[in-house]
């Protein structure tokens, strides 16, 4: 069976398992989307997963003239809303099944870029990663028993969003359920734990504010 180690939650304490009768009438993948209880051994995730595993190892293994050849597997990985996006990504990128990242127009990353989809991953227009940048939005309950895998056993997935115009710096590390505002900076080596507002230089582990900057209007680029 599949091991699958997620990030540390940003909250003290998970909350608490919602009433079954919420969720019952989802499957796994609208479960784990909509931030329930999910199996992540379901047929239909474990065939994404495993999809998304091929197309980055064709992306990671592609040469560094193929441009048009990396766009073509990008296109094919991430969510359909990225099509038109210009979208310049390094080698190595790993992702959980790409079809839950939503970028905006004008991104960059560095090398190693690791973003863990289970839940949406929303990013800006014109933002960049620096190298090692880790996007985590899945995350296991905090309590030993609820960890192990048995036939109880679920995940839980939380939505991170980054908003236009930010810059992620090197080693950062991003945890489930983390909104980023415009115009950020965060600095290198960052854990963000909680949300960030507009305007702001961040930095730390747990991030925090070291900098506010003067509004700006957000420079959205023309679509193509």
């Amino acid at each position: 069976m599949e091991r699958r180690v997620m990030a540390v939650p940003h909250v003290s304490e998970m909350p608490p398992k919602p009433d079954i009768s919420l969720y019952q009438h989802l499957n796994e993948k609208e479960r784990m989307l909509n931030s329930f209880p999910y199996n992540p051994f379901d047929e239909e995730l474990t065939r994404i997963r495993r999809k998304a595993r091929v197309l980055q190892r064709k992306f990671n293994d592609s040469g560094e003239d193929d441009v048009e050849g990396r766009r073509e597997i990008l296109r094919e990985m991430l969510h359909p809303d990225c099509r038109g996006n210009k979208i310049y990504i390094e080698p190595d990128l790993r992702v959980d099944y790409g079809e839950n990242i939503i970028i905006g127009d004008n991104f960059q990353a560095n090398f190693n870029c690791v973003i863990l989809d289970c839940a949406r991953i929303e990013i800006g227009d014109n933002c960049l990663f620096a190298p090692n940048v880790q996007l985590y939005a899945a995350t296991h309950h905090v309590d030993a028993l609820s960890r192990q895998a048995n036939d109880d056993y679920y995940e839980l997935a939380y939505p991170i969003k980054i908003g236009d115009n930010c810059w992620i710096g090197g080693m950062s590390v991003v945890l489930p359920g983390v909104t980023i505002g415009n115009n950020v900076v965060v600095g290198a080596g960052s854990v963000v734990t909680k949300d960030v507002p507009d305007d702001c230089v961040v930095a730390g582990n747990p991030a925090k504010v070291i900098r506010r900057m003067p509004p700006r209007e957000t420079v959205t680029s023309k679509k193509k």
